[in-house]
């Protein structure tokens, strides 16, 4: 579920221009002594979530999204949540702190993030922090470990489980594009160190070049596009993203090129793209769901419950054997969005018992 364009508008507006305004919506005072990290302070349901979104683009992020407002929606019916405030910062890491800062001024009572930069916001996260204000980093983390809880897929285990795949695929020997979303991205980087070692370890594996791009299928594309004519012979394309590995399929295609052994996420194109052109493809997945566990564990936090330091949500594999379960859903997801897997607060208690 998304808010609708009109309530966005007028909760970023009140967000940005009436900090004041924004403050009155917090509930008031009363709560239990808390055992999660950074609570603190007279905080009682409804509790006012803070969703500062480092960019609202990608249609990844727009799930994302909807996972948060349909999360904050069935929070709100148990009487434990009144508001969702939500920013989006465009990319830019400054203007991200602007915005928590204004969330930090408002006295929201819990701040979900994905970072725009893993060092640029330790700054303004501690203070939230330090005003026991519950903050939950998902997805791309930040440095800093004052936050509530920090809850990811483990970033450098997708990179070795990609690496990995690509050394089987081609024996251990050929030349290779690797694919990588933007630099200094938490998720990005990880992912990318963790392929290293076992590239270190196969010396019979070449990378011709590296990519950097958003992940999204049109810039993926225009650069795979460059490549292809610098590079007469690849082997195969370690896509770190989706939508990459989109990009780099359609890429290939359209410059009549064979397709090679691929690499990639749970992009509903790049799924469709695998079957359609029957690749030899591996794929992973970044749950959008991770924003609505975020919200949960936010809450629960705020109600005195432990909640986890860190919460690491298993990474599931689609490969030949599992890709028609995904596709057999896709109808139930934007074309150019990701089929992720069900979620429910069974599943999220269980995440958060670790």
């Amino acid at each position: 579920m998304h808010l609708s364009g009109s309530e966005n508008s007028r909760r970023r507006r009140g967000l940005l221009m009436g900090v004041a305004a924004a403050s009155m919506l917090v509930a008031g005072s009363g709560a239990a002594s808390a055992a999660a990290n950074c609570i603190q302070g007279d905080r009682e349901a409804p509790y006012t979530i803070g969703w500062a979104n480092i960019y609202s683009v990608p249609t990844w992020m727009k799930q994302t999204e909807g996972t948060i407002a349909a999360e904050v929606e069935e929070l709100k019916k148990a009487g434990l949540v009144d508001d969702l405030m939500i920013t989006d910062a465009q990319g830019n890491a400054q203007t991200q702190i602007q915005h928590i800062q204004s969330m930090i001024d408002a006295n929201v009572d819990a701040i979900v993030v994905i970072a725009g930069s893993s060092n640029a916001l330790d700054r303004v996260i501690s203070d939230a922090c330090d005003k026991g204000i519950a903050v939950v980093n998902f997805d791309s983390l930040v440095n800093t470990d004052k936050v509530t809880a920090k809850i990811n897929t483990d970033s450098g285990e997708w990179g070795a489980a990609a690496a990995q795949w690509m050394v089987d695929q081609l024996g251990g020997e050929g030349k290779i594009i690797v694919m990588n979303g933007p630099a200094g991205i938490s998720v990005s980087d990880d992912r990318r160190k963790g392929a290293q070692p076992v590239l270190d370890a196969n010396p019979g594996i070449e990378i011709l070049t590296e990519t950097n791009t958003e992940y999204n299928v049109a810039p993926a594309q225009e650069a795979m596009t460059s490549l292809l004519f610098a590079n007469p012979e690849i082997d195969g394309v370690l896509s770190l993203g989706g939508a990459l590995s989109a990009g780099s399929v359609l890429a290939f295609d359209r410059q009549g090129r064979a397709q090679v052994p691929t690499t990639g996420e749970n992009a509903r194109q790049f799924l469709e793209l695998w079957k359609e052109k029957g690749l030899e493809g591996w794929a992973t997945m970044q749950p959008n769901w991770l924003g609505a566990l975020s919200v949960y564990a936010a809450v629960q936090a705020l109600e005195g419950k432990d909640v986890p330091a860190f919460i690491k949500v298993p990474l599931p594999v689609i490969g030949d054997d599992t890709i028609d379960g995904y596709l057999a859903r896709a109808d139930q997801f934007p074309a150019d969005g990701y089929i992720y897997s069900d979620y429910d607060r069974a599943l999220f208690d269980k995440l958060l018992a670790q």
